[in-house]
């Protein structure tokens, strides 16, 4: 029949298999194609012990879901064979259209998988009426698949920083590549312990932990020993933005401890948390009248410690950083503001990373932007049940992963 010609090249359909029958119910809103392999056609063993063809011992019937075939639900129904090789065991045949996931043709899979990338599997599972599980399981098996065949050789640069499964608290530990801006490793939790877990995947893609040069992160003690002990090349660089985010909670700080004898402070809290070139016009006229009439508040001299310190990052090398660095430290130190003090004091307990960042120019500023990307992904999807689903999204929205040797229909829908 001319249908069964053209269901056949839509659906690569070429011998031994062919079509045998088509069936369109208009009620249930179903398209059946029922697929059979040609008499005497031979099949390849698995196993490479057997390196012979063989024919089909027996058949069993077998069902996958298509895409839709407009409106209709597509199911491919196929008698599939079974061979028996010398003295071996019985194999079933998977015809070439079968998914990694049970029930699902390739082509199906590609469609769920581009699916779950531009929304919740909630709604996907709606979409196309399959239950949520069995898509977790597909996004899974994608993703785990995908990792086994990435390439981590050229990685030396690592930013690590944690993120929320749910709101404060349930914590997991990202680690990206910062030169391809990919989320290369998941962790649960976010203790030392994270960062062994990430070397013995590193070794698990035949990597030695200790190609890794630089990382950047934040000040943790639990990174720092996680560091230590495990990637033994590695250099810190304290990330520029956690670290001016000690000292502009320091600033807060002054703020609060100063607002009750001065008035002008209250409800102006974000003025002193922002920098100049974000304040809106009327921010910037107040903070302009508070330098002018108030000059002697302590949060103001707090505000103009916590400049100094960002213009540091502007030296032109090395060693101009760390002169300007000293100097700030010393004018921090005598400042009679003990917030700021206690700031200083917490910058000299880790000199050495943040003087790393003038040689490193590493930073977490992509990290940041991929935890953008997940956070947006879990407030659209209101959370997630497990630590597995969370992992699994991670990689699916950030790791940039390489699903085209196990689904060669991915960019299809890309």
């Amino acid at each position: 029949m001319i249908s069964n010609q053209i269901f056949s090249a839509a659906l690569a359909i070429n011998d031994p298999w062919f079509i045998e029958n088509i069936e369109l119910n208009q009620e249930t809103k179903q398209l059946d194609v029922y697929i059979s392999f040609r008499r005497g056609a031979t099949f390849p063993s698995k196993n490479p012990d057997y390196p012979h063809e063989y024919k089909a011992y027996d058949s069993v019937l077998k069902t996958w879901r298509h895409l839709n075939f407009f409106e209709y639900k597509c199911f491919l129904h196929c008698r599939t064979p079974r061979i028996q090789p010398d003295k071996g065991k019985t194999e079933l045949i998977s015809p070439p259209w079968t998914g990694i996931n049970a029930g699902f043709t390739l082509m199906f899979e590609a469609f769920l998988l581009q699916l779950c990338v531009c929304m919740p599997v909630k709604a996907a599972s709606r979409i196309v009426g399959e239950n949520d599980d069995k898509l977790w399981r597909l996004l899974e098996k994608y993703t785990i698949g995908a990792r086994s065949h990435e390439d981590y050789t050229d990685l030396e640069n690592v930013g690590m920083d944690e993120t929320s499964q749910k709101k404060n608290h349930n914590y997991v530990s990202l680690f990206v590549d910062l030169n391809k801006g990919r989320t290369v490793y998941v962790s649960e939790g976010k203790s030392h312990e994270t960062v062994e877990k990430f070397a013995r995947d590193l070794r698990l893609h035949q990597v030695n932990p200790e190609h890794i040069l630089n990382v950047s992160c934040d000040m943790s003690p639990a990174f720092i020993k996680g560091v230590a002990e495990n990637l033994p090349n590695a250099t810190i660089t304290f990330d520029r933005f956690h670290v001016v985010k000690i000292i502009n909670e320091a600033v807060d700080q002054v703020r609060r401890e100063e607002v009750i004898e001065q008035p002008i402070l209250k409800g102006n809290r974000y003025i002193f948390l922002k920098n100049n070139e974000n304040l809106t016009t009327i921010q910037s006229t107040t903070l302009n009248r508070i330098r002018l009439s108030y000059f002697n508040l302590k949060t103001y001299r707090a505000l103009r410690i916590r400049e100094a310190f960002q213009n540091i990052y502007q030296a032109s090398d090395y060693r101009v950083f760390e002169k300007l660095l000293k100097k700030w430290y010393y004018w921090a130190t005598h400042s009679r503001l003990e917030p700021m003090i206690k700031a200083a004091k917490t910058i000299k307990n880790h000199w050495d990373g943040i003087l790393s960042w003038k040689l490193s120019q590493i930073n977490n500023g992509i990290l940041e932007g991929l935890n953008s990307v997940i956070q947006a992904a879990k407030s659209k999807a209101r959370g997630y049940r497990n630590f597995r689903y969370f992992r699994t999204i991670i990689y699916l929205l950030t790791g940039k992963l390489d699903f085209k040797p196990i689904n060669k229909h991915i960019a299809q829908f890309s």
